[in-house]
């Protein structure tokens, strides 16, 4: 008698566990934009002044308005929490799915040292909001340099490090789109610019270039980095749809 065969089942597709990056992605970025928002609202229209402004102008702001600089501080200092779920989140995502190359650690230096340093910008600023450190023309100069530095150049060259390393890891793996990882390349090129406003002020305008855009990538990046691997991805493998998860 012949055997009746039984069709294989598929291997089980294995998910990684941990946040949703799209989720992680998108709280960033609103509670990035949202303390640059209300603390306009409570300054009464008036921007958060930036340190190449007359300091005269900068100190009278900050004297003027101590409760849009704390609520300010408040976001910058929260929105450094999701940057670093983000990234630790992403480069556990790339190890998950196979990659084990340079890109996956350059990544994860960048996103913590650019939530840190986000964190720190943060906590300066909120320093900011004190009588009297206001009180002190200087004071207020020092930390409003501080505040930017660090949560300027300092973050924006961070999270391109951050930026670059996962679009180069997952786009030579085909784990997302080619155009994304070249969106992300070219921010990370402009956020690495953006260093030398340290030298040439003009530079700085590299900084909102690289920050907003930056929103934008890892919300892509969020939406279609994969979660699972398994037998459809060994599949498309086999069919040479998509590359081996190994860069060298």
């Amino acid at each position: 008698m012949s055997q009746i065969e039984r069709p294989e089942r598929p291997a089980p597709v294995a998910r990684h566990r941990g946040p949703s990056l799209l989720a992680v992605g998108i709280v960033y970025a609103s509670i990035f934009v949202a303390g640059l928002v209300l603390s306009t609202i409570l300054a009464g229209g008036a921007h958060f002044p930036s340190p190449f402004e007359p300091e005269a102008t900068a100190n009278a702001w900050f004297a003027r308005n101590p409760e849009a600089v704390r609520v300010g501080a408040f976001f910058v200092f929260g929105s450094s929490i999701p940057l670093g779920i983000f990234t630790a989140t992403a480069v556990s995502r790339l190890r998950f799915l196979g990659l084990n190359v340079a890109g996956e650690s350059i990544a994860l230096f960048g996103g913590i040292s650019a939530s840190l340093l986000l964190a720190m910008s943060g906590l300066a600023q909120w320093a900011l909001a004190w009588p009297g450190v206001t009180a002190t023309p200087s004071t207020i100069r020092a930390l409003h340099l501080l505040s930017f530095a660090l949560g300027g150049t300092g973050t924006v060259v961070a999270f391109g490090l951050l930026v670059a390393g996962i679009s180069l890891s997952a786009g030579l793996a085909r784990l997302v789109p080619r155009w994304l990882m070249w969106f992300g390349l070219v921010l990370a090129g402009l956020a690495e610019l953006s260093s030398l406003s340290l030298i040439f002020p003009a530079a700085a305008y590299l900084l909102p270039v690289a920050r907003f855009p930056g929103f934008a990538w890892m919300i892509c990046v969020g939406a279609l980095l994969p979660k699972g691997r398994g037998s459809d991805r060994r599949r498309a493998m086999t069919a040479g749809m998509v590359s081996p998860p190994s860069l060298g």
